[in-house]
C-alpha cells in the first residue's frame, strides 16, 4: 500500500478501536482514539513509525509514561505532539503486554473440566499473571444466584468477578496446576516496581477498569510468592522446546490471550499448525485454549454463527472450537451462542 492508503488505514483502525473496543468501558480512550482517527498529523505521524508502535493501548500507556495528563484529547494533543521523540523512545523499548489476571476467571471453566493435574503453558505470558487460576476465588453470578468458586492453592488469593449467561458455565471443581510456565519475547520480572508500573499503564483508563490495577497488584504477589519460569522466545520457534519439558504426568495445557493479533497471517497460520500438531510431535495429551478476536483465525471463522456479535469478547476455542464469548477483561462468560 501507499502512503494514503497506510494513512486511511490506520485511521480506521483508530476509530475502530475507539468505537467498538473502548467505547462503553474506558471513555477517555474512546476520545483519543476517535479523535485521532480524525487527526491528519498523528496519524502522520503514527504511520512513520513500525507496524508494531502503531498500537493504540501501546501508543496510550506510553504517552502516559511521558508525562501526557488523562484529560480529554483537545486538551493534550499540543502535549502530545511535543512529546512525541519521548512518546516514540517509550514505545520503540516496551510492547503492550496486558497481563490481565481477570481472564482467569474464562479459563478456569474449560480447565475445570481435565482431567487429573495441569501443567500451563501461556504464550505470550509477559509476567506470568494469568498462570495462577489456582489462586483465584471467583464470584460468578449466574440467572439462579452467585457460585463462589476457592482458590485450590495455598498462598495469596487473587479475587474476581464474572458473570456467566448459563450456571452449566461455572467450573466444575478445582483446577491443580502441577507446572506452570511462560513464553514471551520480552518477559516482565513482576518483582520489579518499574515493570509493574509499566504493566499498571497498559490498564485502560477510566472507572470499569480501577479494579483490575488492584486485582493485577494481588496477581503480582502470587508470581513474586512462586514465580514461574517465563522464556523469552518466539511464539514459534521456540514453543515446542518449552512444552517438552513439562512433567509427562500432568495434562499439558497450551493457552493464549489477545496475542495473535499481533504476528502477521503467515505466522499465525504456522502457529495454528505447530500447535494443533504439538500433541503428535510430543507423545502426549495437549489442549489448546485460545481467547483471540474474531477474524484473528479466518480459516476457522466459518465455524461460527453468522449472527454472532463479539464486540468487547474474545471467541474462547478449544483446539479451534468455538465453545464461548470471554469478556476482555474477564468480566464475561457466554456459553449460549455455541450450545
Amino acid at each position: 500500500m501507499g502512503d494514503a492508503d497506510d494513512e486511511r488505514a490506520l485511521a480506521a483502525y483508530y476509530d475502530d478501536f475507539g468505537r467498538h473496543w473502548a467505547h462503553g468501558t474506558s471513555p477517555l480512550y474512546e476520545d483519543w482514539a476517535c479523535a485521532i482517527a480524525e487527526d491528519a498529523e498523528v496519524v502522520r505521524r503514527l504511520t512513520a513509525l513500525p507496524r508494531r508502535q502503531q498500537q493504540a493501548n501501546l501508543l496510550f500507556a506510553a504517552a502516559r509514561r511521558a508525562g501526557v495528563p488523562l484529560h480529554p484529547y483537545a486538551e493534550v494533543r499540543d502535549e502530545l505532539l511535543d512529546a512525541w521523540d519521548r512518546i516514540s523512545e517509550i514505545s520503540a523499548t516496551h510492547s503492550t503486554q496486558t497481563n490481565e489476571p481477570g481472564r482467569a476467571a474464562t479459563w478456569l471453566p474449560p480447565l475445570s473440566r481435565l482431567d487429573g493435574p495441569v501443567a500451563l503453558l501461556e504464550v505470550g505470558a509477559a509476567g506470568g499473571l494469568c498462570l495462577f487460576p489456582d489462586h483465584c476465588r471467583v464470584t460468578y453470578t449466574t440467572p439462579p444466584g452467585e457460585f463462589l468458586h476457592e482458590p485450590d492453592a495455598a498462598g495469596p488469593t487473587i479475587d474476581l468477578r464474572c458473570t456467566v449467561d448459563d450456571a452449566a458455565a461455572v467450573p466444575t471443581g478445582p483446577v491443580e496446576v502441577a507446572w506452570r510456565a511462560g513464553l514471551d519475547l520480552a518477559p516482565i520480572d513482576v518483582r520489579d516496581p518499574e515493570a509493574l508500573r509499566w504493566l499498571e499503564l497498559l490498564v485502560w483508563q477510566g472507572p470499569d477498569h480501577d479494579a483490575r490495577i488492584a486485582r493485577l497488584r494481588q496477581a503480582a504477589d502470587a508470581a513474586a510468592s512462586a514465580p514461574p519460569r517465563i522464556v523469552s522466545g518466539d511464539l514459534v520457534d521456540d514453543l515446542e522446546a518449552l512444552a517438552a519439558t513439562a512433567p509427562a504426568d500432568a495434562h499439558l495445557v497450551v493457552f493464549h490471550s489477545a496475542v495473535l493479533m499481533y504476528p502477521d497471517a503467515a505466522k499465525r497460520d504456522t502457529f495454528v499448525a505447530l500447535v494443533g500438531d504439538l500433541g503428535r510431535r510430543l507423545g502426549r495429551p495437549v489442549t489448546w485454549l485460545s481467547n483471540e478476536s474474531r477474524g484473528t483465525f479466518p480459516a476457522l471463522d466459518d465455524r461460527l454463527p453468522a449472527d454472532l456479535r463479539a464486540h468487547h469478547r474474545f471467541v474462547q476455542r478449544r483446539n479451534g472450537t468455538p465453545i464461548a464469548l470471554a469478556g476482555q477483561h474477564g468480566a464475561t462468560y457466554e456459553i449460549t451462542p455455541f450450545a
